[in-house]
């Protein structure tokens, strides 16, 4: 089976990575859109016309089902664009409030990109929900492990307040739970976890894993294999 995910940049990849955990034997092209990153802040128009082309570069991949790795496009535009294209499109909300019904969560909180606490699409589920703009940026430049990016998750989870539960509502933020579990104690929740739970995927009998990004820098590289490892080929694409 081949699987289509795409996401602005490097934090789809926690969804890639999990599936290849769950369904390891199977060919996975991913996009990762990093010329045009962040998504969070972007506005609605510029959000369909960066998915439109996306999708329409994995349909001529010829993919059979595609993830839409990017809580921003997600909660904004998935309704919109789930059946436009003549291909089964999955995304990460839908999983995610799946899992916190099914698991009667209470207390829960909600970090994600401006737009994506802009939709509301989380506020019946969650007790707070805070915006977190400098995390992608943070994430993208390699800086996960800085004083910076550290000062952002106190200040973030601050303004959050006490929760059980909090839904990392943007892929990127799984990259953050080794300084998130510093200064909190909640049960961090990966949408990366929460989407395979929910897919049927027939194995086949390899795997095969190609990366493309919209503009390739060292950075990514090593962020990539920090990630996902050294098996895969990566491409530089402007779509």
């Amino acid at each position: 089976m081949k699987i289509g995910i795409f996401d602005s940049g490097i934090g789809g990849l926690t969804v890639l990575k999990r599936l290849l955990t769950d369904f390891p034997l199977n060919e996975y092209i991913y996009f990762g859109d990093t010329l045009n990153l962040p998504y969070g802040t972007k506005s609605l128009e510029d959000l369909e016309k960066c998915a439109d082309k996306i999708i329409k570069f994995l349909i001529f991949e010829k993919v059979d089902i595609i993830v839409i790795a990017c809580g921003t496009i997600s909660s904004n535009l998935y309704d919109k664009i789930k059946d436009k294209y003549g291909v089964k499109i999955i995304d990460v909300l839908t999983p995610t409030i799946k899992f916190i019904k099914e698991n009667n969560l209470e207390s829960v909180g909600i970090l994600g990109t401006p737009m994506t606490i802009k939709s509301k699409a989380f506020d019946k589920y969650a007790l707070n929900s805070v915006s977190c703009p400098l995390f992608v940026p943070l994430i993208e430049s390699g800086k996960v492990n800085s004083k910076e990016c550290e000062d952002a998750v106190k200040g973030y989870l601050r303004e959050l307040g006490d929760c059980d539960n909090i839904i990392l509502g943007c892929t990127h933020y799984p990259l953050l739970i080794p300084v998130l579990t510093k200064y909190t104690k909640a049960n961090l929740i990966d949408m990366g976890m929460c989407v395979s739970r929910c897919l049927d995927i027939q194995s086949g009998k390899e795997q095969k894993v190609t990366l493309y990004f919209s503009k390739v820098n060292d950075i990514l590289k090593n962020n990539v294999k920090n990630i996902i490892g050294d098996k895969y080929e990566i491409k530089e694409k402007v779509l």
